[in-house]
């Protein structure tokens, strides 16, 4: 097999060494918008370098990983799917609905496969709390409250280019909010601040957020993001149910203190990143996207599932702008 990767900037470049190590996988070919960048990982991975899009094309692969700038993501999407081939693309499709649904309609016209980049979906700790919920061992949920914050704040150049903390961040959670309960949400009302460093204002974002979800069973979630979180880079989901109580990412690594007199204590190496936290995952997704290829399992993650998270992302968004509750209804692309 052989597969093309789109841009090999940091996580192009941990899905790279991913697939040049894969047993199923012979080779890679792989481009970038700065040729001497995919030049330089293809020589430490003994991989092929590509000029730029049009010979990942021309030169003929089994498959393509898309991982430019979220600006790229629905044309080559749609390009692949024109080409008959399987696609493996980082979240999100678009930053925006048409282009989501768009893309979505091309490779269903298709016939084609396209996997999502939710790598959560593919942790230990969430893959255990969707068991812990789909076994009835909670008994009924009634309160999901989740968490992303980052250490430090991205470039002020990114920034306006990301679609802001809820399309980039928050997207996360809303995934696997809906995969781990395998519940809909109904409404939501959100609020941020945009307090912190000047660059935020300045693109139009808020360094932290916060929302009430009301899922389509009466379960109320609650979920907050910040880019500002000095202590370590920290992601959680608690699980409160008439029965039991779980907890995600709650570890040795978790960047937060007790103020109890025999809580445990502060951790040593707290997680810094996304990419350390969640390395296991990355590369479990892109060992399932192989099998997808070979036809040996179904798709984990597909466009669709990838609409509704951006869905919930509009729908803050919109509640946010407007100071009001939303309705999911309200948003197009729902079933």
């Amino acid at each position: 097999m052989r597969i093309g990767v789109i841009g090999t900037g940091r996580i192009g470049t941990i899905h790279a060494n991913t697939l040049s190590r894969h047993r199923d996988v012979g080779s890679l070919i792989l481009t970038d918008a700065d040729p001497g960048r995919a030049q330089d990982l293809a020589h430490r991975l003994g991989e092929t370098a590509a000029p730029g899009v049009e010979e990942i094309f021309r030169w003929g692969v089994d498959a393509v990983v898309i991982t430019t700038a979220t600006s790229a993501h629905a044309e080559l999407i749609g390009r692949a799917a024109r080409s008959g081939l399987p696609v493996f693309c980082e979240k999100p499709i678009a930053l925006d609905l048409p282009g989501t649904l768009n893309a979505i309609a091309e490779v269903e016209a298709a016939g084609t496969a396209l996997q999502m980049g939710f790598q959560r979906r593919f942790d230990a700790g969430y893959t255990g709390a969707r068991e812990a919920v789909r076994s009835g061992r909670l008994g009924r949920l009634h309160t999901v409250r989740a968490l992303t914050s980052d250490q430090a704040p991205p470039d002020a150049a990114w920034l306006p280019l990301s679609g802001g903390l809820y399309r980039d961040t928050l997207i996360h959670d809303f995934d696997v909010l809906r995969w781990v309960t395998g519940r809909e949400v109904a409404d939501v009302y959100a609020a941020g601040s945009d307090a912190g460093p000047r660059m935020f204002r300045e693109a139009g974002d808020v360094d932290t957020a916060a929302a009430v979800l009301t899922l389509d069973d009466g379960t109320l979630a609650t979920l907050t993001a910040t880019r500002m979180n000095g202590a370590g880079y920290d992601v959680r989901m608690e699980l409160a149910g008439e029965r039991d109580q779980i907890v995600v990412g709650l570890d040795d690594r978790t960047p937060i203190a007790s103020t109890e007199p025999t809580g445990p204590p502060a951790a040593d190496k707290p997680w810094t990143g996304f990419l350390e936290r969640f390395g296991p995952a990355y590369e479990a997704e892109l060992n399932a996207f192989v099998e997808v290829v070979r036809g040996e399992r179904a798709n984990p993650c597909d466009g669709r599932e990838a609409l509704q998270a951006l869905r919930i992302a509009e729908a803050c968004e919109l509640s946010r702008r407007e100071r009001r509750p939303v309705h999911l209804a309200e948003i197009p692309g729902g079933a």
